[in-house]
């Protein structure tokens, strides 16, 4: 079969290879691939491709061999998966405990945008606590986490401020339910009961300082790269006796298929939006890493196999 590997090649991030079909394992469905979306963790890790490595963690498409152990969708069936690779490809095992099927209302290019960002979301909202009526500042809100986090969290009562220096995205997130939206976060006001922080830097810190004693930071990524160094002291200034919490979507006690299909059916009521930034077919997957890494996308990025 056809898949997409790493290269190593910054202009070229990757190619086309012939490679052997999966073979499934007893609790894994063999899924056709219909479209696939990319992440932004995906883009830093081609930079440095380890050994044997294939990209691709967010599908959509069909099942056309159910899992041997008689687990998960069982005949041809549309679904959504979150393998942990191997995804860019015209087929991919993927465990029956990653898939939800996917209703006729919502497409492959809305199924494939929501695995890993959607995930993110609403994990992290559930490790913030009930929302309602709290203040939540979020950092890094231009990308599809801080989409779907903005539109879970303010449909659940919460008072969002979205920090975000793209003037079409703010508009985006103010449409989904964001309070206020500031383009740095040394703009947002506070206090904030709740901070999810993803750029890392010097946002980290400032954000903490907009936290209201006894908050809570929750720091789920570092999309400056840049290392965070903090002051013991600076608590005494404003969040005293805050909490900063460490933040993986893996480390969960939900499944991940009852997750994906909580998503999908917020997807289907018309509760939860994909936004799509761009669609085309996986013969551009190399242009489309590049305009993504150079931020020439705004919304998910779908590509899908003809």
């Amino acid at each position: 079969m056809k898949a997409l590997i790493p290269t190593g090649d910054p202009a070229e991030p990757v190619a086309f290879a012939d490679v052997p079909e999966p073979t499934p394992r007893p609790h894994e469905a063999l899924v056709k691939v219909e479209a696939f979306s990319v992440n932004r963790g995906e883009t830093f890790k081609l930079e440095e491709p380890g050994t044997g490595e294939r990209p691709g963690k967010d599908v959509a498409g069909l099942v056309v061999q159910p899992a041997a152990d008689g687990s998960g969708p069982s005949g041809i069936t549309r679904v959504v998966g979150h393998p942990m690779a191997g995804g860019w490809a015209e087929y991919v095992a993927v465990p029956t405990d990653a898939l939800a099927a996917l209703p006729d209302a919502v497409s492959v290019l809305q199924g494939a945008a929501l695995p890993l960002a959607g995930l993110t979301a609403l994990r992290l909202l559930r490790a913030a606590g009930p929302v309602l009526g709290r203040r939540v500042l979020l950092t890094g809100a231009s990308g599809g986490v801080g989409h779907y986090v903005t539109e879970l969290a303010a449909a659940a009562g919460a008072q969002v401020t979205a920090v975000t220096r793209d003037a079409e995205r703010g508009a985006r997130l103010a449409g989904l339910g964001a309070a206020e939206i500031v383009h740095d976060v040394a703009d947002a006001r506070g206090p904030y009961d709740v901070v999810l922080e993803s750029t890392g830097g010097r946002a980290l810190p400032l954000a903490l300082a907009r936290l209201a004693r006894r908050g809570t930071l929750i720091w789920f990524g570092q999309a400056s790269r840049t290392p965070v160094t903090l002051d013991f002291f600076d608590f005494f200034s404003g969040p005293e006796s805050a909490v900063i919490r460490h933040f993986h979507y893996l480390d969960a006690d939900s499944r991940l298929d009852d997750d994906l299909a909580a998503l999908v059916r917020l997807t289907d009521e018309g509760r939860l939006h994909p936004q799509i930034g761009r669609v085309t077919d996986w013969a551009d997957t190399a242009t489309t890493l590049t305009d993504l890494r150079d931020r020439r996308i705004r919304g998910k990025a779908v590509l899908t196999l003809s």
